[in-house]
């Protein structure tokens, strides 16, 4: 294999075939990524075919008990089954196991990382249990729904503390996978085609409609999976269960990247200035960066996820007051009002910033980081 750097980590990458593994080949090539190896695994059933990496082909492996030595960190995106029965034998061998799915997500000894937002309680975890920085141990991968709002949101959060927010969401088919964006294709040839409408994946129709989340609803809460994910892993990221969280979660006919519109009510009053200073300032710093604003008013052009599929940028725009929040009806001079209310609407990759994207950047923040 080319460009290898003998100093770096042996990498495996679990799920290879899936759309968040092959996407990160994809992000470990792109971002020239200092590997000693690279090893890929899938099923059985894809075993002996091979992925393209750095100019030449990578044989898929098949994944079995035995987790083979000598391999420094594993990106797991291979489903929540795979990683709680391979996870922790992974660890226990000394590999650094990231994973995707949200097997371990909720545990309280496993730390749960955006890397701009809370590197640190991988630090605080791998020290807690005793370990090198570079051995044994599990870190999750948040969801891409959530990786995608707290990029956006934690700058203002920092600066002026939030107390509340609503999230709706407009999700692709990539976050469903492979067969999501088959059967979207499939089903958008059939409309145009003069089909009616036929539910081939989902619940519902995909093509031309939408739909509450596919995750199960809870019949006490009325929330999907989704939504208690937002609320649940927002509360730990931040470490502070405080935040009121109200999320609705959407399928929408869109082939990747996801769409938020997120209102937030902070606890110390801003003004819109203010709300767009703090996020060029994120924006642009070396320690956060992973954001860019999109909001141009006169030109009406905002995030979409167009812009945002195959981008590394979460896009923010469409920043403005809730008028809701002020006491008074709305007036020239809202947007120079010191006000608690703020509404905006970000679009972001599910594949890149919200999976495969951050899994690798996390492995940065441990292997590169050592290595000097």
């Amino acid at each position: 294999m080319a460009h290898l750097d003998a100093s770096g980590p042996t990498v495996a990458v679990v799920g290879a075939t899936g759309a968040v593994g092959r996407e990160m080949l994809a992000v470990l090539e792109q971002r020239c990524f200092p590997l000693r190896a690279l090893r890929v695994f899938a099923s059985p059933r894809s075993a002996g075919s091979t992925l393209p990496f750095r100019g030449t082909s990578l044989t898929v492996e098949a994944l079995t008990d035995a987790w083979p030595a000598g391999i420094d960190c594993a990106l797991l995106a291979a489903g929540s089954g795979i990683s709680k029965t391979m996870g922790p034998k992974m660890a226990a061998s000394g590999t650094v196991v990231i994973d995707n799915s949200s097997a371990f997500r909720m545990d309280p000894n496993v730390a749960l990382i955006v890397p701009e937002i809370n590197m640190h309680a991988d630090n605080a975890h791998s020290t807690k249990a005793g370990t090198s920085p570079t051995r044994g141990r599990i870190i999750a991968n948040p969801n891409c729904s959530t990786i995608i709002l707290l990029m956006a949101v934690t700058p203002l959060h920092r600066a002026f503390g939030i107390e509340r927010m609503v999230v709706s969401t407009y999700q692709a088919a990539s976050g469903a996978g492979w067969q999501a964006m088959e059967a979207l294709e499939r089903e958008t040839r059939d409309a145009l085609a003069g089909a009616a409408p036929r539910a081939t994946l989902f619940h519902e129709p995909y093509a031309f409609n939408l739909f509450s989340h596919n995750s199960a609803v809870d019949p006490a809460t009325g929330m999907n999976v989704e939504e208690q994910k937002m609320l649940a892993e927002t509360h730990k990221i931040w470490n502070d269960p405080s935040i009121r969280i109200s999320a609705t979660c959407v399928r929408v006919p869109v082939m990747r990247a996801h769409c938020e519109s997120v209102n937030i009510t902070l606890r110390t009053p801003a003004t819109l200035a203010d709300i767009r200073r703090t996020l060029a300032a994120a924006a642009t710093d070396p320690n956060y960066g992973g954001i860019r604003i999109l909001d141009d008013r006169p030109a009406n052009a905002f995030p979409t996820p167009l812009k945002a599929g195959g981008g590394d940028d979460v896009l923010i725009g469409r920043l403005r007051v809730d008028p809701s929040q002020l006491p008074t009806p709305p007036t020239a001079t809202l947007d120079t009002t010191p006000t608690r209310g703020f509404d905006m609407f970000i679009a972001g990759d599910q594949l890149r910033k919200g999976a495969a994207q951050n899994a690798v950047q996390i492995a940065e923040r441990i292997f590169t980081t050592a290595k000097r």
